[in-house]
């Protein structure tokens, strides 16, 4: 047991983009279904256990949409349709609608719902079905809070299918009575001192790259600036206090802290908080670093102060490790290693301070029951534990045992650059056309009415937001990109129209290009019998093989990337083949292992990776990559299996393969539709 006592601060970070059109109106439902999933519950989690704290960011553009779920046909586009009998809806309309549904994820959410999972399947689905499965998507996004106390909802679990109209009506009126009880909750809990809050500036923009475009060439002197880059430091300023005055509307006191977008700072940014009244900020571990040009990891559990403002730097493996890789393990499996990794920097560092941050929202549909069971075991753990103390950020900003930085790079939590904001065309392309639409807005010569200018201002802070930036590019993937897409360039074309100029016709063409979440795995073509050497040589012998690129597997909010960047597979009637490549030789080898874990069976294998391996046709070969062949036996007579993999240091897990999840391998596949003369 450590002497040492740990503060340990979780910070929560609630965000998403405005996803209202021109027109005021939603245009996709994330905010209602994470609403109803994640914002109450998320706090009414932790508020079950006395004493534990925690710190929740929420963003101005959450809390405004939230707002509008006083009124959901007239402000929400999905929930428009949603309501509607199926037999009013036009195609379009029908094709989008039963899209949205199945973007649901399937093994947590779909698969333990029978009749939704008989539904999904179904190539079409009559009105009485789409009724059904309408409304078993909406309650398979109801969280354990909602499932527990709401009586309509617990009815309608009951009822299983079969459900009408009236069915329909009850539950959204319902689910909206309660989206309208999530900011007073937050604002009790606040008041009660249970949690800290905190915001972020008002569009969720990378202030540093509104000040500086070359904060991108300093954070990464590899990186591509857009054409002619112009300051927009004015709207900086004004995502700044726009996002002030929201809070204090809205929770009745001004914000003490904020969560820059991203975790994204500079010295500029940090001053224009500073001078706008806030005490503290937080950002990631890669910042820290290079602020001090020492990555020794003793230095970062404890919080540090610059120009007079104190900032927390966030562990990224233990906050990954809750994000990424705890879905895969039961709730008390994970709690248990989580306090496993805490146990140690509590008994080596004085006074710590663990900084946990991360996304409070999109990780929790993979896991089982929206992990539930994680953090029930972990809180009772944590309520358990004397050593160790949750905090919040208001508390930290007051504890004595911090740093002084004299710079403070300029970065993001996400590697500590720019990059996923800028650099690739695509992204390039979205600035320019904010710079372009600019220059014409200040070179108007025409006179508008100040509620003109207040649009037009609110439409530039809305093209500023830094998910529009997300998804272009080939770091990360959506089946709505296109959506997105269409969003980013309307704020644009709308400022056109209302100063009465004709958009460029550039505006008219999509950034983005047509590509889909499949590209990152290719199926085995064929049979496969190739030597286990480690060899990268062995080219022939791996031809018809399967593929996992796991460098374009990167989803809501960026993990650590590992040191393995392809996965290859395939098999044949006694083995199953993996080859795995990537930064191979930067490993110790001889300090870690490979774990494979065979889903069907429960069987985990462990390798050293020090050494081969060669047992009963099991095989482990590592030199210029590293080869596994699998003997058939360790899947018993499953036809079809699916297998995890990690590299593992001690109790540190360094990668999780495959980044969606599991590898889905048929045995009983011959291929012959492949075969050719």
């Amino acid at each position: 047991m450590p002497k040492q006592s740990l503060n340990l601060c979780f910070f929560w970070h609630m965000h998403q983009p405005d996803y209202r059109g021109s027109d005021g109106v939603m245009h996709m439902p994330w905010v209602f279904l994470h609403a109803i999933k994640d914002y109450y519950e998320m706090p009414w989690l932790l508020s079950q256990y006395k004493d534990l704290k925690a710190t929740f960011n929420i963003t101005a553009p959450l809390i405004e949409q939230l707002n509008l779920y006083k009124d959901p046909l007239h402000n929400d586009h999905f929930l428009l349709l949603w309501e509607m009998h199926p037999s009013k809806l036009d195609d379009e309309a029908r094709v989008w609608l039963i899209k949205t549904c199945k973007s649901t994820q399937y093994e947590t959410m779909i698969k333990p719902i029978e009749h939704f999972t008989l539904l999904y399947h179904k190539e079409e689905l009559s009105d009485d079905e789409l009724i059904d499965f309408e409304v078993l998507f909406v309650l398979a996004w109801c969280g354990n809070y909602l499932r527990q106390e709401n009586t309509i909802v617990k009815e309608l679990f009951k009822k299983e299918k079969g459900f009408t109209q009236t069915d329909k009506v009850q539950l959204l009126k319902a689910l909206c009575s309660f989206v309208e009880t999530i900011l007073p909750f937050y604002a009790r809990l606040q008041k009660e001192g249970v949690i800290s809050l905190s915001t972020t500036p008002y569009n969720h923009p990378i202030l540093p790259l509104l000040l500086d475009m070359q904060n991108a060439k300093r954070a990464n002197e590899q990186t591509i600036l857009p054409d002619n880059p112009m300051s927009l430091r004015e709207d900086a300023i004004e995502q700044v206090e726009r996002s002030i005055a929201l809070y204090e509307e809205t929770f009745g006191r001004k914000p003490r802290g904020f969560w820059p977008a991203e975790g994204a700072v500079d010295e500029e940014s940090v001053e224009i908080y500073k001078e706008r009244g806030l005490s503290w900020i937080a950002t990631d571990e890669a910042i820290l670093f290079r602020s001090l040009g020492d990555d020794n990891r003793a230095n970062l559990y404890k919080p540090y102060e610059h120009n007079g403002m104190c900032i927390g730097f966030r562990d990224h493996g233990l906050s990954d490790l809750i994000g990424f890789e705890y879905r895969f393990k039961t709730g008390d499996d994970a709690s248990e290693h989580f306090m496993q990794a805490v146990e140690p920097i509590a008994s080596e560092n004085d006074d710590a301070t663990l900084f946990v941050i991360l996304d409070g929202e999109n990780a929790w549909e993979f896991f089982e029951n929206n992990a539930y069971d994680f953090f029930t075991a972990l809180y009772q753990r944590f309520s358990k534990t004397p050593w160790c103390k949750t905090v919040t950020m208001d508390e930290v900003s007051k504890v004595k045992n911090r740093g002084t930085l004299d710079k403070l790079a300029p970065g993001s939590w996400i590697q500590g650059s720019f990059d996923t904001w800028s650099g690739h065309s695509e992204k390039n392309r979205a600035w320019e056309l904010i710079y372009q639409t600019r220059r014409d807005a200040d070179n108007y010569s025409g006179v508008i009415s100040s509620e003109v200018a207040e649009k037009i201002k609110l439409h530039f802070l809305a093209s500023q937001c830094s998910d529009w930036f997300w998804w272009y590019g080939d770091d990360h993937v959506t089946e709505f990109g296109l959506e997105f897409d269409t969003l980013f360039r309307e704020h644009l074309t709308t400022i056109y129209h209302l100063l009465k100029m004709q958009a460029p016709s550039d505006l008219l063409v999509p950034i983005i290009s047509h590509r889909g979440s499949v590209s990152f795995l290719l199926k085995p073509q064929a049979s496969i019998s190739p030597l286990i050497n480690g060899k990268s040589s062995s080219f022939f012998e791996w031809l018809g093989s399967g593929s996992v690129d796991e460098s374009k597997l990167y989803s809501a909010m960026d993990r650590v990337r590992g040191p393995i960047e392809k996965i290859h597979y395939g098999h044949n009637d006694e083995a199953l083949f993996l080859a795995f490549e990537g930064e191979i030789a930067s490993l110790e080898m001889s300090t870690l292992h490979l774990q494979v874990i065979i889903e069907e069976t429960g069987e985990s294998l462990r390798f050293p990776m020090g050494k081969p391996y060669d047992d009963q046709g099991t095989q482990l070969a590592i030199d210029e990559r590293v080869e596994l062949a699998l003997s058939r036996l360790h899947f018993k007579d499953y036809s079809a299996v699916h297998l995890r993999f990690e590299i593992v240091y001690g109790n540190e897990i360094i990668q999780t393969m495959p980044g969606y999840g599991s590898l889905s391998v048929d045995l009983d596949e011959t291929y012959a539709e492949n075969w050719f003369v």
